[in-house]
């Protein structure tokens, strides 16, 4: 399916094929998701909810370290920062941890994929002089008067 506006298209979606097709974007549920965790190990469509290979491999990893219900509420977190920020910045991390066989969890992840909160320098406040304004002002009532 296309949307064009002026000719130009504007937005190009795959048109979904075959019996009960449908596509659910990981981004428009997930918040939902991350407050009822225990949602997603029934969730109808959850094989969607694995936006690649590589999220895949983490979740079998996260299922491997913690027991049951916790590796679901730490790979929704993990899917939580991917929406929040760039999936493929927490693909890239989690590529490298799974790599390196040390996937843990998401404040791993987080901790990696996060930058470092810049420090905001304390400025000095400079006096403020109004002389010149209330000058200004002292001028213009005479000329008034």
């Amino acid at each position: 399916l296309e949307v064009l506006h002026a000719g130009k298209p504007q937005l190009v979606v795959d048109r979904l094929v075959g019996r009960n097709g449908h596509r659910i974007n990981y981004r428009h549920i997930i918040w939902s998701l991350v407050r009822k965790p225990g949602a997603f190990a029934q969730y109808r469509y959850r094989e969607d909810l694995f936006p690649s290979l590589v999220f895949r491999q983490a979740y079998d990893e996260l299922q491997r370290v913690h027991e049951g219900r916790a590796a679901d509420v730490e790979y929704l977190r993990i899917l939580h920062l991917a929406a929040s920020t760039l999936e493929a910045q927490v693909e890239q991390v989690l590529a490298r941890l799974l790599a390196e066989g040390g996937l843990r969890g998401a404040e791993q992840v987080k901790a990696l994929v996060a930058p470092a909160r810049p420090e905001v320098p304390e400025l000095a406040q400079p006096e403020v002089d109004l002389s010149s304004y209330d000058a200004l002002l002292v001028e213009q009532r005479e000329v008034a008067s």
